[in-house]
């Protein structure tokens, strides 16, 4: 879904090309990038691996290193790609986009952020149409705006205000992802994380499944310290609490991965919550439960915070130490927000060739080979890039027709 970061093949418009295309980089520099063929990198990583920072010693520091946010953001295994959306969509056409005009972008592959938003591989309304995936899998956390979905498998869905939409592709699904604009007498902000887990061997060619997490169902934590500052986190994935480490912390235990998900694994270890800091608020992020984790912080929307006693300044990528607690503080000016990945590596090789994720090129040869074939099921829908109405309300539909809609 939403950034495909090498290649995106559409399946409804036309036959597809297999000449992976990058968002973010030029058309005409594609063929020379290391994308233009399939490639085989090998992340096996000891349990006690930290990177560049095998230096560090026991007791020092826990913050392992810290990058700026590109485009993607950086990543370490069991995690393959993690992007943020932040489009300050204006008001609402008839046909559900934007109510400005779109001279000057380049419609079909606009990533310009002219006026502060972007079409991406939409045409009318924002959005990525149908493109296929195999072999990981993508979680999308879209805390304003909507997404309308739409698959192979005759899935739909309408999601947004804090859902959680966990989308195993497994053996292969064509999707698609798109942004309507439902507001015509006010902007239409979208703001949403796409996070690509990959898949074990053995899971890779699972039957293909898709979770709802409606944000009202989303286990939510707070924590106010002794100077009335304010710490709020979101569970999306990974048990929180119920540790001695956790200060007696009562546990929350988050929704239900999909049965195929690393994160089902009860040792993977894996985690994703999002953390909001009043200005000045102070919290320490409890140490990893299990052996051999690694983690991520993201600090995307900020000024400034002290992580484990350094000041880092926002937008940053932080690692950490995941078997340390770490003390954050936020600056006394501005809220901040921050987003956390973590898990227990996979350790096994990755050959990854745009959409598709497998553990060599013979595989990754095979998946062209299928896709081809049988284009993973077809599109069963007219438009390769369906949304769902100026009237309706979030919903899914799963395949075969079973239908659920959020609970207050």
């Amino acid at each position: 879904m939403p950034i495909v970061p090498y290649a995106l093949l559409t399946v409804a418009r036309k036959a597809p090309s297999l000449k992976p295309v990058r968002p973010d980089i030029r058309e005409s520099s594609v063929a020379a990038h290391s994308a233009a063929r399939p490639t085989e990198r090998n992340t096996e990583v000891s349990s006690n691996s930290i990177d560049n920072n095998s230096s560090i010693e026991e007791g020092r520091s826990p913050v392992l290193q810290v990058s700026p946010l590109g485009f993607p953001w950086q990543t370490i295994d069991p995690f393959l790609f993690c992007v943020y959306h932040d489009d300050a969509y204006p008001k609402a056409n008839a046909q559900m986009g934007p109510e400005a005009p779109l001279a000057g972008r380049q419609i079909g592959q606009d990533f310009s952020r002219k006026d502060g938003w972007s079409m991406y591989h939409g045409d009318t309304v924002p959005g990525f149409p149908s493109h296929p995936h195999r072999g990981f899998e993508t979680v999308t956390i879209v805390r304003k705006g909507l997404v309308d979905h739409s698959d192979s498998l005759g899935a739909t869905a309408r999601f947004g205000g804090g859902d959680v939409q966990w989308l195993t592709a497994g053996k292969g699904i064509v999707h698609s992802e798109m942004f309507p604009l439902l507001d015509a007498n006010a902007p239409n902000p979208l703001e949403l994380f796409q996070i690509w887990l990959n898949l074990p061997a053995r899971s890779k060619m699972a039957e293909p499944h898709f979770t709802m997490f409606w944000s009202e169902a989303i286990p939510h934590f707070a924590s106010d310290d002794a100077a009335g500052g304010r710490t709020e986190v979101a569970v999306i994935a990974g048990r929180f609490g119920g540790t001695a480490a956790d200060g007696g912390q009562a546990p929350i235990h988050p929704l239900s991965p999909p049965p195929d998900s690393w994160a089902a694994q009860a040792d993977a270890d894996v985690a994703i919550w999002t953390l909001k800091m009043t200005p000045g608020a102070q919290w320490t992020l409890p140490a990893a439960a299990g052996e051999g984790t690694r983690r991520m912080l993201y600090f995307f929307k900020g000024a400034v915070a002290t992580i484990a006693g350094r000041r880092v300044e926002g937008p940053a990528a932080i690692e950490l130490r995941a078997d340390t607690a770490v003390e954050l503080r936020n600056g006394d000016e501005e809220p901040s927000e921050f987003l956390l990945l973590q898990g227990r590596p996979i350790a096994e090789p990755v050959a990854q060739y745009g959409p598709f994720v497998m553990n060599t090129q013979a595989e990754i040869s095979q998946t062209l080979a299928d896709y081809r074939r049988t284009q993973f099921g077809g599109w069963p829908w007219s438009d390769p890039a369906p949304v769902h109405g100026r009237d309706a309300a979030r919903f899914a539909r799963h395949p075969g027709g079973r239908e659920e809609t959020p609970r207050a």
